[in-house]
């Protein structure tokens, strides 16, 4: 990716990224911790949050001081390895999945990526229904326009298009937008609870009793599940950090600025259950607004809540476009991510039109996305525990001659470990769509954790099997900040 230096010296990047998984140089590299803050904000500018909210009061029977819990718990532990996965992205100014590569191998990497890549279709999937549902809404209460079929495809065409266009341009696109629609996001989700605090029977609120501290688990895992989707996403944010970016800042405004937003959310989702209790089972994650708040905040919210869904997708997709280069398409990460354009599109018109429970498949889905990033997670993990920097030439050197060839393009460990944690979670894992066989009659089952014995197993398997020797990079490594530079 070309820069501009203007007058002041300070370095200045074109509107559209060019450029992709190659390591960006140390020139390049001027980004600054505190913009993680609206970044990880913006992934979570989502009603879905509200809807969960909704299922912790309606379904799990939790009161408002076990969502307070679960609302705060569920950020720091999902959020929490958003950040310390991002350090990875610091040291070796590269993607993710690229970055991958000195884990698994070159060919190796191919089977988690190829996972994490079709995983990214549901996620953008369900975010592209969601955005067409806010739009679908907003027409209903203006104007009395009621969907339809070609409505839907309509509107879902225009949520995927503006998508494309802003994970297109690059990080410097999304990372404004995220900015602006923090601030509006933010300000009229004050109005919201204000609203709620002034309208809500507070006595009917605290007067529910306590469900189940076993219910409260399995909501932890539910309202953390979304977050472990980001963790392979992590390094594509923080490649543009200086080497003397603090680890710990990374970490704080990765759970920050996630934190701000998802305990609010769930909080104003599951009072609003309280007088609503068929909230959380509604047809669609959005209408059920329009008959909870005045026409004066919904509109403008929902309005706002779209732009959010928009960046989520865009982010999403900007990631996804780096994952399908390292599966070897060579194209332009731009052109990249019009395949999970197209793909978003047709099946969030199959969901939107044969689907018969949006929520019911929402969180089918969560729980086996989160098996599925969280295997790759736990590798990873591992390995940043004995690698402090990586080769930017075998990084991208896919042939024999590699660094990161290893066995056959093959890391024994890092496959056996990311295949036998992935298994181990799909068999304590239990939902709508499958049931693994050791699902039930434990507690790992019963909470609803399967992600977490993903990670788990992962971690300590590749932890304990011989590995290859790290690989020293040609150019001097860059050595850990002593100092916290925020």
């Amino acid at each position: 990716m070309s820069t501009t230096v203007p007058s002041d010296g300070a370095l200045e990047t074109p509107a559209l990224e060019t450029r992709g998984i190659e390591p960006v140089p140390h020139s390049e590299r001027t980004a600054r911790t505190r913009d993680l803050f609206p970044t990880w904000v913006a992934a979570n500018i989502s009603v879905l949050l509200l809807t969960m909210g909704a299922t912790l009061a309606a379904t799990y029977g939790l009161n408002f001081w076990q969502a307070l819990v679960v609302g705060v718990a569920a950020p720091i532990v999902s959020y929490g390895l958003v950040g310390l996965i991002g350090i990875a992205g610091r040291r070796g100014g590269a993607p993710g999945m690229a970055l991958s590569r000195a884990v698994f191998g070159q060919r190796g990497n191919l089977l988690p990526g190829s996972l994490i890549w079709i995983a990214r279709w549901g996620w953008e999937t369900i975010n592209a229904v969601t955005g067409a549902y806010a739009l679908l809404t907003v027409l209903d209460i203006l104007f009395g326009i009621k969907s339809n079929t070609f409505l839907i495809i309509v509107t879902l065409l225009l949520f995927v298009i503006t998508t494309f266009a802003i994970s297109g341009l690059g990080i410097n696109a999304v990372q404004k937008c995220n900015k602006w629609a923090t601030y509006l996001f933010g300000g009229f989700s004050v109005l919201v609870l204000g609203y709620l605090i002034v309208d809500t029977d507070w006595s009917k609120v605290f007067g529910q009793a306590a469900g189940q501290t076993s219910l409260m688990i399995t909501g932890v895992g539910l309202i953390a599940a979304g977050g472990i989707s980001w963790v392979p996403s992590s390094p594509d944010f923080t490649r543009y950090l200086p080497p003397t970016a603090s680890s710990a800042a990374i970490v704080r405004n990765s759970v920050g600025g996630a934190g701000i937003v998802v305990l609010p959310l769930v909080l104003m989702g599951a009072v609003m259950a309280v007088s609503t209790p068929d909230l959380a089972s509604a047809a669609d994650p959005v209408s059920f607004l329009g008959a909870i708040l005045p026409l004066w905040i919904v509109v403008p919210y929902l309005l706002i809540a779209l732009v959010g869904m928009l960046l989520i997708n865009a982010m999403s997709m900007y990631s996804a476009g780096f994952t399908a280069q390292t599966l070897g398409f060579k194209v332009p990460r731009h052109w990249a991510v019009s395949v999970n354009a197209v793909i978003s599109l047709v099946f969030g018109g199959i969901l939107m039109l044969v689907a018969t429970s949006f929520m019911g498949s929402f969180i089918a889905f969560l729980s086996l996305l989160a098996i599925a990033f969280s295997a790759w997670v736990g590798v990873f993990g591992a390995d940043m525990l004995r690698r402090k920097e990586y080769d930017a030439g075998a990084l991208l050197d896919t042939t024999r001659t590699s660094a990161y060839w290893y066995r056959g393009g093959f890391s024994p460990a890092a496959v056996a470990a990311w295949a036998v944690g992935l298994g181990s979670g799909l068999l304590f894992t239990a939902s709508d769509w499958f049931t693994g066989p050791l699902a039930s009659n434990n507690p790992i089952g019963e909470y609803g954790l399967g992600w977490v014995a993903t990670i788990v197993v992962s971690f300590l398997l590749y932890v304990v099997l011989p590995k290859p020797a790290v690989v020293a990079p040609e150019a001097e490594p860059v050595k850990e900040p002593a100092a916290m530079a925020v």
